[in-house]
């Protein structure tokens, strides 16, 4: 193990003194603590506070155990209702029952929250702040000057971890855990190993909220908005008892911090840091981590700010669509007149299966099915658009061409009809089946709507020729029923339906039919 000189980073510190002569805490015209062995702690950047032995205070104390605190130097504050007869003032009182290193001098004593004494009478000197300078140093002018140039969470933690150890502060391992806004993924959790120097990122599913590894964690501890945790490894070992820190022993660590970031929307993050110093961190340099901590939570923000609004606009929206509206194009009107194919996929006996179902597991179905769709659709370079009830609308652009964009969605039209064929056994072997309309030409591609309300979509005949089609399929029993424009660029064997007369479509249009079920690719 690497042992470090740690150095004064900062001027943070905790000194606790005795006070002389006889010290009362009055509320109001009631004496409700009175000794003569008060001490006094002083902190830096806050207001003394005096602290009296438990033997000493003349209110009823009420234990609260559901209300905590933590503080990284002094403990985990537990608090007691502060009573006077009629009046009650809730979690009006605090002390440290395992105290750490810097809180141990005032083991075994209260303190009054603001407001609970309204004066503190005593004999000898006032009690006055402490001196206290402005925060600076490497780490400081680093997070006011350059953090901002990272490119990713993972970039960030690891100049973060580097520009501490710079500064003489023993930091073997930092991480970090965000929540994100996801569908599929609970959040983000990097890991910096000093040693190493690089960061390794995952991705947890929701799912592991719920396992054993998570809910004995200081992460679930912290998310959970029940205080941070300190856990000096050889001085509070049973204060917290979670798995984790054996194995942190194990590998030299000697004092370990778990703290909340939160972000401006409410949510706790975690981060958290772990010293191979044999004293652990110092509260100097400690206290400089904490005073940053509100910083380095807006810097990690950004970053989730950005990765959520992406996440957001690909889930409602799809990639393409999400990625254009995520650069810019935000007015009534933007957009491109583009040429595509248009896929358009209805579920069969949408009202039948919700009868026979119920309610729960029909929507279980209908997630099955645009799950299914979306899939098959993404696979082939195209973008569900929206959900339309119990409908798919999908997009290929002709980027690449004519010919591929309506291969490209009839492919994927066979493949969803032949997906949905297969009976689900988590839905009592249930099967699925759908019309499909494809159709090609140009659309218009961009915003639409009321201009505080707008609606990213396709508008031109394609779109409605591609649902007529579907339509058409879905009374005549056909699969998949494509126009003349898809059918006589791609190598599907098709049968001719000739000229139909489709509803809201004002020339009859030369439809085929492709049936997946019993012809191949030639």
């Amino acid at each position: 193990m690497t042992v470090r000189v740690q150095q004064t980073s900062n001027d943070y510190g905790i000194v606790v003194e005795p006070l002389s002569g006889e010290v009362i805490a009055w509320r109001g015209d009631q004496m409700i603590a009175r000794s003569t062995r008060a001490r006094v702690m002083y902190e830096t950047r806050l207001s003394p506070v005096v602290y009296f032995p438990v033997e000493d205070i003349l209110a009823e104390l009420e234990p609260a155990p559901a209300h905590k605190t933590f503080c990284p130097f002094k403990g985990t504050a537990s608090y007691s209702h502060v009573r006077l007869g009629e009046d009650l003032s809730e979690n009006g009182a605090w002390h440290y029952p395992k105290a750490l290193p810097e809180g141990q001098a005032v083991d075994g004593c209260f303190a009054f929250m603001p407001g609970v004494a309204t004066r503190i009478e005593h004999q000898g000197a006032a009690i006055d702040d402490l001196p206290a300078g402005n925060i600076s140093g490497p780490v400081v002018d680093w997070l006011l000057r350059e953090a901002w140039l990272a490119k990713s969470p993972e970039e960030l933690l690891a100049a973060l971890g580097s520009k501490l150890v710079e500064d003489g502060i023993a930091v073997s391992r930092m991480s970090i855990l965000i929540w994100s806004l996801h569908p599929m993924i609970a959040g983000q959790n990097c890991l910096w190993l000093r040693d190493e120097d690089e960061v390794t990122s995952r991705y947890p599913s929701y799912e592991i909220l719920e396992s054993p590894i998570f809910k004995e964690s200081p992460f679930q501890h912290v998310a959970d908005g029940l205080g941070g945790v300190r856990q000096k490894l050889d001085t509070n070992p049973d204060e917290f008892n979670f798995p984790i820190m054996e194995d942190l022993k194990e590998q030299g660590v000697t004092d370990y911090v778990a703290m909340p970031l939160p972000f401006s929307d409410g949510r706790i993050n975690v981060l958290t840091l772990a010293s191979d110093h044999p004293n652990g961190f110092t509260t100097a340099n400690l206290g400089l981590i904490f005073e940053c901590s509100a910083l380095i939570s807006r810097l990690f923000e950004v970053f989730a700010l950005t990765s959520n609004a992406t996440t957001l606009l690909e889930t409602y929206l799809g990639k393409r669509t999400g990625a254009r509206v995520l650069g810019g194009e935000i007015r009534r009107g933007d957009g491109d007149v583009i040429d595509a194919a248009i896929l358009f996929c209805d579920l069969r006996h949408s009202t039948r299966l919700e009868t026979e179902l119920g309610r729960d597991r029909y929507v279980a179905v209908l997630n099955r099915f645009f799950e299914t769709s979306t899939d098959i659709v993404n696979a082939h370079d195209g973008e569900v658009l929206k959900f339309i009830g119990d409908a798919v609308l999908a997009i290929f652009p002709a980027s690449a061409g004519h010919a591929q964009a309506c291969s490209q969605a009839v492919a994927s039209a066979e493949e969803i009809v032949a997906a949905l064929a297969e009976p689900d056994p988590e839905m009592e072997d249930t099967s699925l089946s759908c019309a499909i309309g494809v159709a090609y030409g140009d659309v218009t591609y961009g915003n639409v709507g009321s201009k505080e309300r707008l609606d990213f979509t396709v508008i031109g005949s394609a779109a409605n020729v591609a649902a007529r089609l579907g339509d058409h399929g879905k009374i005549n029993g056909k699969s998949i029923v494509v126009s003349e424009e898809v059918a006589k660029v791609t190598d599907f064997p098709a049968e001719s339906l000739g000229s139909l007369s489709l509803r809201n479509v004002s020339e009859p249009v030369e439809a085929f039919a492709i049936t997946p079920e019993t012809t191949e690719r030639q």
